[in-house]
Formats: C-alpha cells, structure tokens, sequence
C-alpha cells in the first residue's frame, strides 16, 4: 500500500494564533476543530513526516469498551465521528474504517467480573457491549484457541483504522480550511514571560504566539520542560509486526488481558499484532526486537494456531505516553497558555474526533460539549487519579 507522505513544506510564519506541537492524529484534528471554529491563524509543528510518530505505529484499534465514565461518553463520540469521517473531512482517499468489533478475551475469573463491570457501564451509557461465553466467543473468532478461555467482552460496531490516511485526512480538512502545517520542522523551545506562554522556537525560526497545544506524544514530556512543567507521564516502547496477506478469518480487533497481546486482519489480509509488555524500560528507544518477534509468535500461534506458518513482513517499535492512572491529561496547566493533550497509555489514536473538539473549545473559552475535568493535570496534585480498568 502507498502511503501518504506530505512532501511539500509551508511556509514559515512569524505570528499565531495557537501552535500546536505534534503532527500524529490528536494534533492533526486539533488543527482541524480550531480552524472549523474560526479560529484560521493555527500552526503545527511536526518534526517528521505527518504520523511519524505514536500515530503511525500503533494498531489503530477504535472501541467504545472502556471503564471509566468519561471514556466511555468520549468513544461514543469517537465510533459516531468515524462512521462517517470521509464524508466529513472531504477525503479523497479512504480512512478504511472497518467495524469488525472489538473482543476482550479474559482468561480468570478476575478478568471476567472487570468485564462485567465495565459492560454494565458501557450499557447504562447506551453502548452496544456483551458479555460472551466461550461457546459465543468461538462464533465470533472460530479460529482461536478456546483453552482457558472463559467468556470475553464484545461489541460489534468497534474496529479499526488505517492511521495514515486518517491523520492525512484532518491534515488536509485542516489545511484547506486555513491552517498551516509545517513539517521537517523541530521544535527546540517555548518562550514564556511572567508565567504564560509567548513563543515557540524551531529549528527553522521563531513564532510568536500565546498558545501552545502540547500533543507530541512520546515526547510529550520532553516539550513539557521547553515551558518549564514537569509532566507526570513516562515514554515506553511497543512492538508491533505485520504479516503477508493471508485469506479472511477475522473480523474483530482481539485483545488479551492474560498476557497483553493484541491482534487484527486488515482490509488487505495481513495480520497485525503487538503485546503490551510492563518489563519495558522507560525511554525514548524505539529500535524493534528479535525478542519481540520471538514471544510475539509464540504467544499468537497459542491465540491462533491457525497462523503458525505465515511469514512476517516487518516489524516496528512505537512510544507509549503512560501517566500514574493510564489516563490522558487534558487542558491548561499553572502556564498560562499552555494545554495539555498527552499520556494517552496506548489508546489516544482512536479518542482523536472527540479530543479534537474538546481541545479546540477549550482553547476558544467555550464549554467542551463533553466535561472532561475529571482529566486535568491538577488530578495529580490533588490526589484524584481514575485509573482506567481497559488498558493493555
């Protein structure tokens, strides 16, 4: 598949209205919703190629299963947006949203009642989730091991996306409705002046500016000491491969809580998997491992036996940005501003349609359409973290 790569770079400006830090899809659609708003004067800065990083090397799985209230109100928003995000964003190419479901294997008893909680949220929010048996989890994915399995949660119109085209579709949305997007283009500091924001320096010049949107991911925390804030988030790597193209057998996005394996069949027939491993060292290290792709196929051919034999194409190393609860911080910070869209823990890919609005209301001193306070960077202070149960 050929993908999108922005080649042509934009003219440096000198003056903004609100700079956002990040090219992946959060700043991408942020730059779209401030611009949808009124709001024309917007840069991005992103210091590769669009979806470079965390974005482009992700399993771009989207759900609406999650355990916390406000993820869960978030998603809803999320699937609605997806449906119908080629139409919405004018997009000439395709976003290859499939809705395959989602389905969350648990493998103890513990699992199994988590999930039980959390299917009993997701309903009373009006969201479309089971609780299966392993006899129904067996019609779902015929293909997969049923040993220790004992039921799963599932709902049918999650699935997933190809994360280029959709970064690539904001972008351009954004672009024709008059932000400027500068790629190739690093930034090397904030400027600040009696505790607010006034400035970002590049390695291609400065801007002036009193807002700047932090969604660099991964390096979120790095662009957090430019302003003079310690953000309580650390970066870690995860691995992911991809396979030849085989013939159809799945259609769910499939996660297991037992041993952190996620895995999916794109459009294209290939299989893409990964594992959430908490032995990780923290850093920046993004060079992928044999180690990886050994346990990786000794752990799927258990999921799935049937895979034992297909050939892997290539593999990649991405950043996790995880804070202390698994959650996302959202909003402004003691600099004023300075906004927050970072420690995403693994699932900030597919929150990008309904964080996009948030954040760009937010900024534009309107009232966010979905109360995400419960996510501020003050929780932490405060001792009010909300750990989220649905993370690998």
């Amino acid at each position: 598949m050929r993908l999108p790569v922005r080649r042509r770079l934009a003219a440096m400006t000198k003056t903004a209205d609100v700079v956002i830090i990040g090219g992946g899809v959060q700043g991408c659609s942020i730059a779209y919703n401030l611009a949808k708003r009124g709001c024309k004067n917007v840069v991005l800065f992103e210091k590769g190629y669009l979806a470079s990083g965390g974005t482009g090397r992700c399993g771009a799985g989207v759900r609406h299963q999650f355990g916390t209230e406000v993820n869960c109100r978030l998603a809803i928003e999320n699937i609605k947006s997806f449906e119908h995000l080629n139409e919405e964003l004018g997009y000439d190419g395709d976003v290859e949203f499939e809705q395959g479901g989602y389905l969350l294997i648990a493998y103890s008893e513990g699992q199994l009642t988590q999930f039980k909680k959390n299917v009993a949220l997701q309903r009373s929010l009006g969201i479309d989730s089971y609780i299966l048996t392993p006899q129904e989890v067996a019609e779902v994915v015929p293909a997969l091991n049923l040993e220790g399995v004992l039921g799963a949660s599932y709902c049918p119109r999650d699935g997933h996306l190809n994360p280029f085209h959709t970064t690539q579709a904001y972008a351009n949305a954004a672009e024709r409705l008059g932000a400027r997007i500068h790629t190739y283009t690093e930034v090397t500091g904030i400027k600040t002046k009696d505790g607010r924001v006034t400035g970002v320096a590049t390695d291609k010049g400065e801007v002036e500016t009193r807002v700047v949107i932090n969604a660099a991911g991964g390096h979120g925390a790095v662009i957090g000491k430019m302003a003079g804030l310690d953000i309580p988030m650390y970066s870690e790597r995860h691995q992911i491969l991809v396979t030849e193209p085989v013939e159809h057998i799945l259609d769910p996005m499939v996660l297991c809580f037992d041993d952190g394996t996620y895995w999916k069949q794109t459009p294209h027939g290939s299989f893409l998997m990964g594992i959430g491993d908490p032995r990780e060292k923290k850093g920046l290290e993004t060079r992928s491992s044999w180690q990886f792709l050994r346990e990786m196929a000794q752990k799927i051919t258990r999921h799935m036996p049937v895979l034992g034999k297909v050939r892997v194409v290539r593999q990649w190393a991405g950043l996790y940005d995880i804070t202390p609860d698994s959650q996302v911080i959202l909003g402004p910070t003691p600099i004023e501003g300075f906004y927050l869209d970072v420690g995403w823990s693994g699932h900030g890919f597919q929150f990008a349609p309904s964080v996009g609005r948030v954040m760009a209301e937010m900024v534009l001193g309107q009232e966010p359409f979905i109360d995400v306070d419960v996510l501020g960077h003050d929780r932490f202070a405060r001792g009010a973290l909300i750990p989220e149960p649905a993370c690998v």
